[in-house]
This record gives structure tokens, sequence and C-alpha cells, in this order.
């Protein structure tokens, strides 16, 4: 049976821990780690602050040395160890990926720990780029105790891979200003 892909993945703050939250994709609700700022309306390069916004997502990339190609609705490309993403507000390739070496200031996508073994590219601050307004917005897996991003939003891998066979082309990531809502109780018949 073919799985339909969501139209919108809501992210919700915790109330008591701003720099986690849930991912609410359909049926799945996901805890999910946020920025070490919080979530921010008014994001600035190097704020540590998860965006507020919707975003669409522009692809996936992965790690061909660690994982499948995984199975996804969306272009798919694998990193290599030349990739890197400018993250230079004066820097004309601001807010995209560059070749490494590269003189400005970038983050290397080809990293020692897992957490971009699988990332998903979101649309922040892609059209028009703004510099200074931020860069490398990703969803990409989360460290094992749930700690901190730089401004990304990171879920646990297990729950990646739950996540990619349901998220195409039409779907966007809607960052929630707010906490999540509670769970629905049950009623007793």
């Amino acid at each position: 049976m073919k799985r339909r892909t969501l139209r919108v993945i809501r992210v919700f703050r915790s109330i008591s821990e701003p720099r986690q939250g849930f991912l609410v994709a359909g049926p799945i609700r996901i805890r999910c780690a946020l920025g070490r700022s919080g979530l921010t309306r008014t994001k600035r390069e190097g704020d540590g602050a998860t965006p507020v916004g919707r975003w669409s997502v522009l692809g996936l990339m992965y790690r061909p040395d660690r994982v499948r190609r995984p199975i996804a609705p969306l272009p798919v490309t694998a990193i290599r160890p030349r990739d890197g993403w400018c993250d230079a507000p004066g820097d004309r390739r601001y807010n995209r990926p560059v070749p490494l070496p590269y003189p400005a200031s970038h983050e290397r996508l080809w990293r020692e720990d897992a957490l971009y073994d699988v990332v998903l590219d979101l649309a922040y601050n892609r059209g028009p780029i703004r510099p200074g307004r931020g860069s490398a917005i990703f969803l990409h897996q989360a460290r094992p105790d749930l700690g901190p991003t730089e401004g990304c939003i990171a879920v646990p891998a297990p729950a990646m891979a739950r996540l990619l066979p349901r998220i195409g082309p039409r779907t966007t990531i809607d960052v929630a200003g707010g906490a999540a809502p509670a769970r629905p109780r049950l009623r007793p018949s």
C-alpha cells in the first residue's frame, strides 16, 4: 500500500523546555530538538534560534558511507566530503551549498557525528536570500540526548526513517510560535 505524502508537518515547542518540542505529522507525534535559543520570529545569523514560519522541503541529503539511499518522494543528493554550506552573510554564496575548501565562513555537511546522515533542506531564507537572516535551517537527525541545535529542527533517527516516506515536494514544515497542544483525552464510553 502506497502512503500519501503529508501536506503539513507542524512543529511546536515544549511547555517545559523551550529547546525541545513536538513534531506532528498526521497521527504521528515525535519529540524533537529545537535551537539552543528556542523559537524566534526575528531570526539572525548565529542566534541559535529556530525560526517560526512555514517552509517547503527542497530536497534530501544523506551520507552514503553511513546510510542507504533513503526512499522518499523528494530530490535526493548524496553528501560528499567536500560539501559545505556558506553561513557568511557578506558572501555572495550565503545560505547556499559550497564546495570545500571555501574562503568564507561555512558549515561542513560531512560531519563526524550522525546529525547530518539524513538531512531535509528547508526553504528558509531562500527566495530571496536576505543576508544575516539565517542559513542552513534543516530538519535533521537529533543527538541521542535530544540536545539543542544551532537553529534547526532535529528528530531521532528512527523517527526520521518513519517520516521520510511521508514527506514530498508539496509538504510544508510549519514551525508554530506556541507550545504544543495537549493530546485529546479519550472519554470513557
